[in-house]
């Protein structure tokens, strides 16, 4: 596929690997335009070394843009990728088989959000350009698809106990701020009650 012609316009922001792009001007105002996206062996590794993952075994971004109105533009596609993270625990390599849809919609007469607007969150909507970047919106998808804290079979967090020698260790349920209070009110109420 074709290289990313777009810069960042930061120098610290590495610019998204995979691109191919859609001209607005030459898609159809009455049909759907498809496309079915598999980058190669070589553009997927730039593509995990892009997202920080150790590899992507598979990746496919097949969907179709089609006319929303007179001016606006929908994608509607699936994203299907077998990728391969760290383990958050041991470091193992974990495998992970993603398969999610994904929408955006392209607006001719997009306004950025003003004010109290800005706390709408719609990650599907944003303006439309000259062009549309399959590509990028591919690579976008999978970054939010990943698991976050990826974990190989049967990895278990070790958990340290800090204490003074003759103490009893602090535990998770000592730690929850409200968890003693009941407990505590019974036992203060309960020396009144016995006095009565």
């Amino acid at each position: 596929m074709t290289q990313n012609h777009h810069r960042t316009g930061d120098e610290g922001i590495a610019a998204i690997p995979f691109s191919e792009e859609y001209r607005v001007a030459s898609l159809s105002s009455r049909k759907p335009s498809r496309f079915d996206l598999t980058p190669n062996a070589k553009m997927r590794a730039a593509i995990a070394e892009y997202l920080g993952i150790t590899a992507i075994s598979k990746l496919q971004f097949a969907g179709m843009i089609a006319p929303k109105g007179r001016h606006d533009f929908a994608l509607e596609a699936v994203l299907t990728a077998v990728v391969e993270q760290p383990c958050a625990v041991t470091l193992a390599p974990v495998v992970t088989t993603i398969s999610e849809p994904v929408a955006r919609v392209y607006l001719a007469n997009w306004e950025n959000p003003k004010g109290d607007e800005v706390e709408i969150d719609d990650d599907t909507t944003e303006a439309l350009t000259e062009v549309i970047d399959v590509g990028h919106v591919a690579v976008e998808a999978l970054s939010l698809a990943l698991p976050p804290f990826p974990r190989a079979e049967g990895a278990v967090l070790d958990v340290s106990e800090f204490t003074a020698p003759g103490t009893a260790p602090l535990r998770d349920s000592d730690l929850k701020p409200f968890a003693g209070l009941a407990a505590l009110k019974a036992k203060l109420e309960k020396p009144e009650n016995e006095a009565e």
